[in-house]
């Protein structure tokens, strides 16, 4: 498989995780999608397996929601679940209480979280609510890198004021089946090479 097969290609999470450990890419199991396409793409163009992140892949430890949240708490063993997220969400509602939760908040949150500590940062559940605040007050989010799913759609709908989201899936389906780059520019060369060729 070349790089250009692989970008070209569209892999669920199930299968990325099925060739990163027939490589060798360390923890594959533990990684996110986009790690393990980071991850696959370094192989096939270096040959190296290695690991995409210096976030620990290990939880040991009492999680900190069984220690029970504070804004003052330190973050140690994260939790993505319904009680963290709660917590989050009523402190912010206590802080800001005008503030709408906005399509692509968690994902930019927990990022910014694991940043921090892979830096060397120790934020604490504070942080993490104020940082959920500005991101839901931001006017618009800076494009997620691995995000193709997303910037397809954002793009779809920014470049037809008129469609609707039904139609960008719809779109996005029909790309993810072609053996092109994932992104609307290609979609828009593909929908144009087929209306040239009638």
């Amino acid at each position: 498989m070349t790089v250009r097969d692989f970008e070209n290609g569209y892999w669920y999470l199930d299968q990325l995780k099925t060739f990163a450990e027939r490589i060798g890419i360390p923890a594959a199991s533990k990684l996110r999608k986009d790690e393990l396409e980071t991850a696959i793409v370094t192989f096939l163009r270096t040959g190296n397996a290695a690991s995409p992140t210096r976030r620990s892949l290990r939880k040991t430890g009492v999680k900190d929601v069984e220690r029970g949240l504070t804004l003052k708490l330190r973050i140690e063993n994260y939790t993505s679940n319904r009680a963290t997220k709660d917590f989050i969400v009523e402190q912010a509602r206590m802080m800001a209480p005008d503030v709408r939760e906005k399509s692509g908040v968690w994902y930019r949150l927990n990022r910014w979280r694991e940043e921090r500590i892979t830096s060397g940062g120790r934020p604490t559940y504070g942080d993490l609510v104020r940082r959920y605040i500005a991101l839901n007050k931001m006017q618009r989010f800076e494009r997620v890198p691995h995000g193709r799913y997303i910037n397809f759609v954002a793009d779809f709908l920014g470049a037809d004021k008129g469609a609707t989201r039904a139609e960008a899936i719809a779109a996005w389906t029909t790309l993810k089946e072609l053996d092109v780059p994932k992104d609307f520019a290609s979609w828009v060369k593909v929908r144009t090479k087929g209306k040239g060729s009638r």
